[in-house]
């Protein structure tokens, strides 16, 4: 804690007054005495106001305050920063009392509060001040336990908890920045949102729970066999009504004062609950299997979310902390791996399953949090979905009318595949969606989808710019048109594709150039005829899916990774396995093969449609080349990890026609330019491409060591990862959280193979 005040959380105030000395306030107090308030040259105090005069004397014992009493009026003269820790229903008394006092108080002092609820204690100030005072800040420490008082004080009760603060517009910021720093040096994590937002969301997650949970215990004590069903409580039992022991005074208030919040939360559970009950008495397992799945699924899905990405809860609050890798230099490439299931593949097989008419297994699905968005946004629409778990999915397919409308946005995490494509298979719903994602997808061009659809009849409202959310009316008639994109690119093709099962007549899209086919190979495995002529290729709306089995093969995209690995390091001698090698895919090997990589394809078979082989590659030094552009789209994601080839190989490798990775989850010229310029790779930057100029050495270090910014972006990530191979000094890569989104496990399976590859926390490396 000591090291989060010398990383800049210091509290910089003379003296705290804390309002209510219950287990909130207590453990405020005390956090702040274990990160060191009040200690060292510069004299500062904790002091506290309670009515309970026994509890003031405990928190001076207990060394937690300086000094305190029951009266608040003399305590405030000197208070810089005061913290209201009282029951939301006795706030309005102890601001009346404030008001009287401030007159003659510190002009810098600042009030803050930690209720549950923020309309209500907003109101109170208004009723009190007259106004909303640019001195206060209303916040919520999402953190609590069902003990109560100082005795129950914890230090530790913030640390790495969420603490929301509600600023509104005539709030001084100079305020807000000295109560986050009061929070942050008790090691929680500050966030911002609306009051009505706050409100909302704590009903759902914090006030209903308890609110469930006294009502359940309650029903059990008051029947006959009370004894014998306590007894006989299993661990799930005492978790959950555990909050029952919390404070019943406190959530009293809570519940009086968010009284519209719980109310509407409490009535789409009773709505929730009758469903269920309906489904019991009629015997609908299906019913029961999709909502224990769902709920199931979701609670891992945003668990996982939550501790491991930048995942915004409730689309409104990001996690700050920052997953960094760091690479050593050197190091071998051996052995032979699988590497996860094809991303691409994973979407859409839960995509046209779900459409489909009976039931899809798929097998090799990857488990990663952009294919966990898609599994989650069709559970929400209603499809029973088992697992996934060991890569296999079962999907109970609703067929081609079948989706539900969701009860709220769907969020796409970071995947640019899974919004586009939705964007097509939304279109021609009968009812209203909303798509939306985490902060970097909301930077990225949707408008290449939007508008060709809104030629076809959808109507569809995006955010400034065509960038997420998109916001899609249902109930729109699709017609079918000729398209001629503009710039390759199969999400779009794909888009279009699933819009055109619903629209009437033929879809037809014309590409610049090939791009992967994984969309039109599906939809024939599934039953639904699509033509091809040349660069054109086609379908008729109007037809139905029928389930099939599904085997997705390992994604190429992330394979490549360790094919140039494998490509820059001396002595490397690498296998992979079951990767799979469709024809739109393999611009990534073709450059390789030209660069001169000694690249072997053996066990080449077809599963499910889809071409696949296992893959071994051997060291062998590399030249420059000019890339040919009809590779380009057939390599687009695979570029970040080829510089890191070009950047070995001996001469100058040139790429152009690639403007395309510009709007990528970065812009991955501009962002692998900035990388290679810190590792001291020679390039030059054009609007569509670059030229890198290799070291061509065959031994040694090709370049230096560097420090990288990724920009959230996995596949500069990973790139840089393995650039450490032949590097000189070690590599580290900030924002890395993202790296689950494409490739769970890339850290282990670059360990097996031979690289030095550790992860930290920004927290941590301090």
């Amino acid at each position: 804690m000591r090291q989060a005040l010398q990383a800049g959380c210091r509290v910089d105030e003379p003296r705290i007054l804390i309002v209510g000395l219950g287990l909130i306030g207590g453990s405020l107090a005390a956090a702040l005495r274990e990160a060191g308030f009040g200690e060292g040259e510069r004299a500062a105090e904790i002091i506290a106001c309670d009515p309970d005069a026994e509890e003031i004397a405990r928190g001076i014992e207990m060394g937690l305050i300086d000094r305190g009493g029951t009266v608040l009026t003399p305590l405030v003269e000197g208070a810089t920063l005061i913290v209201l820790a009282v029951p939301v229903l006795a706030m309005e008394s102890v601001m009346g009392e404030l008001a009287e006092s401030l007159a003659s108080a510190d002009v810098r002092v600042v009030i803050t509060d930690v209720g549950s609820t923020k309309a209500a204690i907003r109101d109170c100030a208004h009723r009190v001040f007259g106004r909303l005072p640019a001195n206060l800040v209303l916040g919520h420490p999402i953190a609590g336990s069902e003990k109560s008082g100082v005795a129950a004080s914890n230090p530790r009760l913030y640390v790495n908890h969420k603490v929301i603060l509600t600023p509104a517009a005539e709030t001084d910021p100079a305020a807000v920045a000295r109560v986050r720093a009061l929070w942050a040096a008790c090691g929680a994590e500050v966030l911002e949102m609306g009051v009505a937002r706050h409100d909302q969301v704590l009903a759902r997650t914090s006030h209903l729970p308890h609110l469930l949970a006294f009502s359940l215990v309650d029903t059990l004590a008051r029947q006959d066999e009370r004894l014998e069903i306590f007894r006989y409580a299993a661990g799930g039992f005492r978790d959950f009504t555990r909050i029952a022991g919390s404070d019943p005074v406190m959530w009293r208030d809570i519940f009086i004062a968010n009284r519209d919040a719980v109310l509407a939360s409490l009535d789409d559970f009773e709505a929730g609950v009758a469903r269920l009950r309906q489904a019991v008495e009629s015997g609908d397992g299906d019913a029961l299997l999709a909502t224990f799945d769902r709920a199931s699924h979701a609670r891992h899905y945003f668990d996982t979310l939550l501790n491991q990405t930048s995942y915004q809860a409730e689309y409104n609050m990001q996690q700050s902390a920052n997953l960094r890798f760091r690479a050593s230099p050197g190091g071998s490439v051996t052995g032979r791996i699988r590497v996860p299931g094809d991303k691409s593949i994973s979407h859409r097989s839960i995509m046209l399953g779900a459409l489909a008419e009976g039931v899809t297994e798929v097998k090799g699905f990857l488990e990663g949090e952009d294919s966990l968005a898609t599994l989650q946004a069709f559970r929400e629409m209603g499809v029973a979905i088992e697992g996934p778990h060991q890569g296999r999915v079962i999907v109970h397919g609703v067929g081609m009318r079948g989706l539900k409308a969701p009860a709220g946005p769907l969020y796409v995490g970071n995947a640019g595949t899974a919004m586009r494509l939705f964007a097509g298979l939304l279109a021609g719903q009968a009812f209203d969606t909303e798509l939306t994602g985490d902060v970097s997808l909301t930077k990225r061009p949707m408008g290449r989808v939007a508008d060709p659809l809104r030629l076809m009849g959808a109507e569809i409202d995006t955010a400034e710019g065509g960038r997420p959310p998109l916001k899609i009316k249902g109930g729109k008639a699709l017609k079918g048109i000729a398209y001629n994109m503009p710039m390759a690119s199969a999400q779009v093709k794909s888009c279009l594709l699933l819009a055109g099962l619903y629209a009437e007549g033929e879809t037809r899209v014309r590409e610049p150039a090939p791009t992967r086919d994984h969309t039109e190979r599906m939809l024939e495995g599934f039953g639904y005829r699509v033509h091809r002529d040349g660069d054109t290729c086609w379908l008729a709306g109007g037809g139905s899916l029928t389930a099939a089995p599904i085997d997705v093969p390992s994604d190429i995209s992330s394979a490549t990774f360790f094919l140039v690995a494998a490509a820059i390091t001396p002595g490397a001698d690498l296998t992979l396995e079951h990767v799979g090698i469709n024809p739109t895919r393999i611009g990534v090997i073709n450059i390789l093969k030209a660069m001169g990589a000694d690249l072997e394809l053996s066990n080449q078979a077809e599963v499910g449609g889809e071409p696949v082989a296992d893959i071994r590659v051997r060291y062998t030094p590399l030249k420059g080349i000019d890339i040919d552009e009809a590779q380009v789209p057939l390599a687009i994601d695979e570029f970040p990890a080829l510089f890191i080839a070009a950047a070995n190989a001996e001469g100058i490798t040139r790429l152009r026609g690639a403007e395309e990775l510009r709007v990528k989850e970065s812009d991955r010229l501009q962002a692998m330019a900035d990388g290679l310029a810190k590792i001291g790779v020679e390039h030059s930057l054009y609007p569509d491409g670059i030229d890198i100029q290799g070291s061509g050495k065959t031994a040694g270090a090709s370049y230096g060591g560097g420090h990288i910014d990724s920009l959230g972006d996995h596949r500069i990530a990973m790139a840089f990862a393995i650039a450490a191979l032949r590097a000189g000094d070690e590599i580290v890569i900030d924002d890395c959280a993202n790296v689950a989104t494409s490739f769970p496990g890339f850290i282990d399976l670059a360990r097996r193979v031979g690289l030095s590859l550790a992860q930290e926390t920004e927290k941590e490396a301090s």
